[in-house]
C-alpha cells in the first residue's frame, strides 16, 4: 500500500531495544492507533485508518509494541507496563500537540493507560473491541487450578489462539504486571469525548467489557456502539467504514 509521505523508521529506546512505526504527517489532533496483541502495525484496520488519515490531512503514527512485528524485544518478555511505556515514548518523541488515541482490543488498555498519563494532550479515544485487565479477567480467571499452578510453577503456560497456529506462551509476569495496571476497578480520570466500538459476535474480549468500560469512564460523552453481527476483529468492509466515520466525525466534534 502506497500512502504519501508515510515516514517508515525505528524509535530507539534507552535499553536498546527499537520502536518500528509508521508516520503520516498532518493536521492536528493526531491520531495514534495502538494495536491488539499478537498482532502488529499492519493490520486491517491500522492499513484502514493511514490511508483514510493520509486522504484526510490527518496526522496519524502507528507503532509496532515490544516484541510485536518489526519492533525488537521477545513476545514472551512483554508486559503491560512495557507496553505502556512504548506507546509514552511514540507520543512524547513523534507527536504534538492534541492527541486521539485509537486502541485495539490489548491496545485499548494500553491505550487508556497511556490517555491517563497524557490528560492534558488528550482530545479524543476511540475503542476498538478494548481489552483493559484482560490478563485478570479473562485470561485468569478463566484458567483452570491445575493451569495457574502450572503457571506459578513454571513460569508460563500454553494457551490456544484461534487467530495463530501457534498458541501464546503466556508468562507468569504478564500476569503479575497485570494486577499493577488494572482501570476497571476504579473510576478512570478520562474526561475527553469516548467512541467504544464492538462486536455482539465477539468471542475473544465479551462485549460487556464495553458497557463496564462506559460506565467506569468519567468522561460524560462516552457513546458504546455494539455491532450486533461483529466479530473480534471488525475488519470487514463495513467495519472499516463505521470505524472511519467514527474518527471524522470525532476529530469535526473535537476542531469545532
Amino acid at each position: 500500500m502506497t500512502v504519501p509521505g508515510l515516514v517508515q523508521a525505528l524509535l530507539a529506546r534507552p535499553d536498546g531495544h527499537t520502536i518500528a512505526y509508521d508516520a503520516v504527517p498532518g493536521a492536528a489532533p493526531t491520531i495514534v492507533f495502538l494495536h491488539g496483541l499478537k498482532s502488529d502495525r499492519g493490520g486491517t484496520k491500522a492499513d484502514a485508518l493511514v490511508a483514510h488519515c493520509a486522504a484526510k490531512g490527518y496526522g496519524f503514527v502507528r507503532f509496532d509494541m515490544f516484541g510485536h512485528g518489526q519492533s525488537s524485544g521477545a513476545f514472551e518478555d512483554g508486559t503491560i507496563t512495557r507496553w505502556v511505556d512504548d506507546a509514552l515514548a511514540v507520543i512524547d518523541r513523534l507527536t504534538q500537540g492534541p492527541l486521539v488515541l485509537i486502541g485495539s482490543s490489548m491496545g485499548g488498555w494500553v491505550g487508556l493507560k497511556a490517555a491517563m498519563a497524557r490528560s492534558e494532550r488528550l482530545a479524543g479515544f476511540i475503542g476498538i473491541a478494548a481489552a483493559p485487565d484482560f490478563t485478570e479477567d479473562l485470561m485468569w480467571a478463566e484458567l483452570s487450578d491445575a493451569q495457574k499452578d502450572a503457571l506459578m510453577r513454571e513460569g508460563f503456560i500454553e494457551l490456544p489462539s484461534e487467530y495463530d497456529p501457534e498458541p501464546y506462551r503466556i508468562n507468569r509476569a504478564l500476569i503479575e504486571d497485570g494486577r499493577k495496571n488494572l482501570v476497571l476497578r476504579d473510576a478512570i480520570p478520562i474526561h475527553c469525548p469516548v467512541r467504544l466500538l464492538h462486536g455482539q459476535q465477539d468471542t475473544s474480549v465479551p462485549w460487556q467489557i464495553a458497557l463496564s468500560l462506559a460506565e467506569t469512564l468519567e468522561a460524560p460523552d462516552v457513546q458504546t456502539i455494539l455491532v450486533k453481527d461483529g466479530d473480534h476483529r471488525l475488519s470487514r468492509p463495513q467495519d472499516l467504514k463505521r470505524l472511519t466515520d467514527v474518527v471524522d466525525d470525532l476529530i469535526a466534534q473535537v476542531r469545532g
